[in-house]
């Protein structure tokens, strides 16, 4: 039967390093973004008899899994096996013995078989195992980087509230935080569960119940009309703009209201603020643009005053083009840019201000817990590519050609102000406060940054 194992060494202890993957979304903050995935439905945690049904796509086939936990040994080992799975047998052990200076290895140990026994080994074997070394590279990787993160706040956990917490941010972010030991609830547009966590809001409707937010350090507000839903007519672009205004003014005046305030709203901006600034580079301190975006993020902005004017100290992360196989422009580009069609839109000299998924996690955790940290903030990568450029490097990452012409005449065809004001636009900023804060970015490069997210790292160009 094939075994697979993986260990790293982590210069924590192993109680701490046992206690993150005990937390709450722990499973999902591991899980590789270029996977498809969902966590269903849990029973308990990673005790005895802890139960997990997850749905995972593997070459557009969707399967489910259902796993129980077992073999429970408090700050040494748990281990989940599979009671249905694509896999005839799976069976992952995970352990923590104590390393040299304090430290503890993580090790990861994965019994399993293949349907059709040794014919499917010959088919699969090499592909399967290629996938555990990818994933698992990922998953120790993260966890050094979170804990390493964690570890530099050392205040007494926080209790979080979070709109938006099914958007790539919001879910990636709950994770984060709650791996971290912070206690974390979501804000939900449906009947809330109080179980997870969970308040109810209909900003549509101006309904919030205000007497809920009581009690919570810090707020992250993330909700919003999705901008790539659709093209963008006059309907939806109403529909985009008032989900941010209506949504962050209704939820600021509720802050404001509260007997014990949050001492910081997180409430969402982005680049689209300086509008199409060609080469121009752009700190927070730079003035405002124009365009559809720039004018609903003005607007995103100017909602949040109620909670400023309440004393409650706010933030704007004015975030750029999050790289993510699962969402945004990078979802976009993959397809063709993996048959080796990858475009250059326009003339390619449009700057792309493009950060990693990581770092904005990272960021938010910096503005959350840094003092200092008020108003607009630029959470963006410091060394900003031109679109042409991104281009050829994602054609590297992926070991495929790039730069076929898409002329701007078709691209706007097919997308109308959408691309005028998003894919031809050009945004050259740069973190500033950040980086004044003294945050260290984890993928700074951008090469570096595409093979993490595309489960690339380690493999040669």
């Amino acid at each position: 039967m094939p075994i697979f194992e993986h260990s790293s060494a982590v210069p924590y202890p192993p109680g701490t390093v046992f206690t993150w993957h005990g937390r709450p979304l722990a499973l999902e903050r591991l899980m590789p973004p270029w996977e498809s995935f969902r966590v269903e439905r849990r029973v308990g945690g990673i005790q005895d008899g802890g139960e997990v049904w997850i749905r995972q796509r593997f070459g557009g086939v969707w399967f489910r899994w259902h796993s129980r936990h077992h073999g429970y040994v408090e700050g040494e080992q748990f281990i989940d096996e599979a009671l249905e799975a694509p896999f005839p047998r799976w069976k992952h052990t995970h352990t923590f013995p104590s390393a040299d200076q304090g430290g503890c290895l993580v090790h990861d140990k994965i019994e399993y078989g293949f349907p059709a026994g040794r014919l499917g080994e010959a088919v699969l074997g090499r592909t399967v195992r290629r996938k555990l070394q990818r994933a698992f590279r990922y998953r120790h990787e993260t966890l050094q980087w979170d804990l390493a993160r964690h570890a530099g706040f050392g205040a007494p956990p926080l209790r979080i509230l979070i709109s938006g917490a099914s958007g790539l941010l919001g879910r990636n972010l709950a994770a984060f935080l709650s791996t971290g030991g912070h206690e974390v609830h979501s804000l939900v547009r449906r009947q809330a569960d109080p179980s997870r966590r969970e308040i109810a809001w209909d900003p549509a409707a101006g309904r919030l119940d205000r007497a809920a937010l009581e009690g919570f350090d810090a707020v992250v507000h993330l909700a919003g009309e999705s901008l790539d839903r659709g093209r963008w007519t006059a309907a939806r672009k109403r529909e985009i703009l008032e989900s941010r205004r209506t949504g962050t003014r209704l939820l600021s005046e509720g802050l404001a209201s509260v007997a014990r305030p949050p001492r910081v709203l997180l409430s969402a901006s982005a680049v689209g603020w300086y509008g199409d600034r060609g080469d121009e580079i752009l700190s927070e301190s730079s003035e405002v643009g124009h365009g559809f975006l720039s004018e609903v993020a003005q607007a995103w902005e100017a909602a949040a005053e109620p909670a400023r004017q309440a004393g409650i100290r706010v933030v704007h992360p004015r975030t750029g083009v999050v790289l993510s196989p699962n969402a945004g422009l990078l979802r976009r580009l993959l397809p063709v840019a993996r048959l080796g069609l990858g475009p250059r839109l326009g003339d390619g000299r449009q700057w792309v201000s493009w950060v990693s998924l990581d770092d904005v996690l990272y960021a938010f955790h910096s503005a959350l817990t840094q003092e200092r940290i008020e108003g607009p903030v630029n959470v963006t990568s410091p060394n900003p590519v031109r679109s042409a450029d991104l281009m050829k490097v994602l054609g590297r990452v992926l070991r495929r050609p790039s730069g076929l012409p898409a002329p701007r005449s078709i691209v706007t065809a097919i997308y109308g102000e959408q691309a005028r004001d998003g894919l031809f636009s050009s945004a050259r900023a740069i973190p500033a406060k950040l980086t004044a804060s003294g945050f260290r970015f984890a993928s700074a490069s951008l090469d570096d940054a595409l093979r993490r997210c595309l489960g690339l790292r380690g493999e040669k160009a």
